[in-house]
C-alpha cells in the first residue's frame, strides 16, 4: 500500500487541529491516521512536577523527534506503530500506547514538524497553517484554561517567555518549507477545498 504523508505545521492555536479534522472528514473513505508532535513530548519521571512546568516546551529538544521519525518510516512500510500518550495536566507521559494501522493517509501535526529536516524529508505535502499572533493567544488561553486546567497567569507567563521566542526562532522561520500556506487554518474553506483536491489528486497517482 502507498502511505501519502501530509505535514501539518504552524504556531501554537493557529487552526492546525480544525485543519486536521476537516482533512479526516474528507478522506476517510482513505483510511485515515493521524499522529501529533505532541504525543512525542520526552518523559521526565525524574523531575517533579513542579520542575515539569518549568521546562521549554516549544524548543525543538523537548521532543522524541527520532521516535516520530520511525514510526512515520514504518508506516510508510505498512507496519504498526504504538505511539505514546502525554498528559498535558502532569506534564509526563503516562504508561499508554496508541495502536496505529498502516494507511493510505497520514498526517503529521505539530509546531515545529518542519525544523527537523529527517522528519520533513518524510512528508509529500507540507502545509503551513499562518495566523495572526493575537489570535493564536487567545485560542491558547482558551484552550489551556478550559481544557488543560491552566491559570490565565500561567498561560500568559509560558507564552512571554517561551511559546512567543520560540515562535519567532524556530517555528516562523520553517514556513519557507511549506508546499502551500494557508491563513486562518481549518477555518479557510476555499484553501482547505484546494488543498483536498490536490491531495487527492496525489492520492490517485500513486
Amino acid at each position: 500500500m502507498e502511505v501519502t504523508v501530509i505535514g501539518v505545521a504552524g504556531g501554537t492555536g493557529s487552526g492546525k487541529s480544525t485543519l486536521v479534522k476537516r482533512l479526516q472528514e474528507a478522506f476517510i473513505g482513505d483510511d485515515v491516521a493521524t499522529l501529533c508532535h505532541d504525543y512525542y513530548y520526552k518523559s521526565h519521571p525524574e523531575l517533579t512536577y513542579e520542575e515539569r512546568t518549568r521546562l521549554n516546551y516549544d524548543h525543538p529538544q523537548a521532543f522524541d523527534t527520532d521516535m516520530l521519525v520511525e514510526h512515520i518510516r514504518a508506516l510508510k512500510n505498512n507496519v504498526p506503530i504504538e505511539h505514546p500518550v502525554y498528559s498535558f495536566v502532569d506534564h509526563n507521559r503516562t504508561d499508554e500506547r496508541v495502536l496505529v494501522k498502516p494507511s493510505r493517509v497520514v498526517i503529521v501535526d505539530g509546531i515545529l514538524i518542519f525544523e527537523n529536516k529527517e522528519l520533513r524529508d518524510l512528508m509529500d505535502i507540507k502545509v503551513y497553517v499562518d495566523t495572526d499572533a493575537d489570535l493564536r493567544l487567545a485560542r491558547r488561553i482558551l484552550r489551556d484554561v478550559c481544557d488543560r486546567g491552566r491559570t490565565m497567569q500561567s498561560v500568559i507567563e509560558q507564552y512571554t517567555n517561551t511559546v512567543k521566542p520560540m515562535h519567532e526562532e524556530f517555528v516562523e522561520p520553517s514556513k519557507k518549507y511549506a508546499d502551500v500556506i494557508i491563513p486562518e487554518g481549518g477555518f479557510n474553506s476555499v484553501a482547505v477545498a484546494m488543498l483536498i483536491q490536490n491531495i487527492r489528486s496525489l492520492i490517485d497517482a500513486k
